[in-house]
């Protein structure tokens, strides 16, 4: 069937919309991709936004919140309509609409995690059904809600040779080991490119660190470095995952414009690189998808500090910038017919459970 899928990433850069051809099970089709930035206002509320919903006990309602969730929803409304345009379907080809929307908060340990956007009014808007809320019924069961995407990086790899990693590097950074026999480990890894956007948005004119060009005259700080991957979160076994929000730049604090994003890189290659220590097989290639794959510095200390052979997952013919959205299709088909989305080696859920919310527009 023709699925729709939408992401809208910790990146905060803007939403992401695939459609695909799949039945669900087996290697989908990539017919259409359109990326849709969001404009520096809402950019700001959305952080707004995030840094609120964080300081909650417990989702609710909150005018800011809800306010950025309505327009949200217009923006993912207006995402679909542009996608079809391009791709010469109408909505009446579609047969579902995967909807992330957008994660404000993440509280696996409170039993909880915050997705916004009005997945009924999405449905409304085409006539199309929707599958929204994709993380909370494993959160509720006791996994992590994230990651999300292995199930479709197992379909997508299912011809590579085993071992293999796939790495996403979005605003935060996620891995997915997949053994010979199929079985998936998963989890965070820590940030990827969120605090290195922090960074450069505060301290500079540029939204991010193009090509990872202002890194690559800095020189990274050891010290505060090792200060950041002290963390305990580092140290502790998978699963897990991590909200934008748990790290912030402070600790770089008084580094100049270039160490300090040199710093806030490395710090994001070397969490990576040493949370391969926690997968059964330490996999001697990892291909990377995500924004973060276009950061040539990032993606040389990648290399540098894992000692593996890193390449971006175009190499293979997938599109790196919109395999999160096309996963998200590809979950949106498996909840139609039932199939698991999550399992104990992705979210530590303790048995394979399906997930989402489906929103029907009749």
């Amino acid at each position: 069937m023709l699925a729709i899928g939408l992401m809208s990433g910790t990146s905060r850069d803007g939403i992401d919309a695939a459609l695909i051809e799949t039945d669900g099970e087996g290697v989908s089709k990539g017919i259409a991709f359109h990326a849709m930035p969001y404009h520096e206002g809402f950019r700001l509320r959305l952080a707004e936004a995030c840094q609120r919903a964080m300081a909650m006990d417990k989702p609710g309602f909150e005018p800011l919140i809800h306010a950025v969730e309505e327009e949200l929803t217009e923006r993912h409304v207006e995402a679909v309509a542009d996608l079809l345009g391009r791709s010469g379907h109408i909505a009446q080809d579609i047969s579902v609409i995967g909807f992330h929307g957008h994660t404000v908060a993440h509280r696996p340990e409170w039993r909880w995690t915050w997705q916004i956007g009005d997945g009924a009014a999405l449905a409304g808007a085409f006539g199309i059904p929707v599958v929204a809320d994709l993380r909370s019924a494993d959160v509720a069961a006791g996994g992590q809600g994230a990651p999300l995407l292995p199930v479709y990086h197992r379909a997508l790899a299912h011809g590579l040779p085993k071992p293999v990693a796939i790495l996403n590097l979005g605003g935060v950074a996620n891995i997915t080991a997949i053994a010979a026999d199929g079985g998936i480990v998963a989890f965070d890894t820590g940030m990827a490119s969120g605090l290195i956007d922090n960074w450069m948005q505060i301290h500079s004119d540029r939204s991010f660190d193009e090509n990872g060009a202002t890194a690559a005259m800095g020189r990274v700080d050891q010290a505060r470095l090792e200060r950041m991957l002290s963390d305990p979160w580092f140290a502790a076994a998978p699963p897990k995952s991590i909200d934008r929000e748990a790290f912030t730049i402070e600790i770089t604090r008084g580094l100049s414009l270039e160490d300090g994003a040199a710093t806030l890189t490395a710090f994001s290659a070397v969490a990576v690189a040493r949370s391969l220590d926690h997968l059964p097989d330490r996999p001697a290639r990892i291909y990377v998808a995500g924004g973060g794959r276009h950061n040539a510095t990032l993606m040389r200390m990648l290399a540098s500090h894992s000692g593996a052979d890193v390449r971006p997952v175009d190499e293979l013919g997938w599109d790196g910038d919109a395999l999160e959205a096309q996963g998200f299709a590809y979950m949106a088909v498996r909840h139609l017919k039932d199939l698991p989305i999550s399992f104990p080696g992705t979210t530590g859920v303790p048995q394979p459970m399906t997930g989402g919310v489906l929103f029907d527009p009749a």
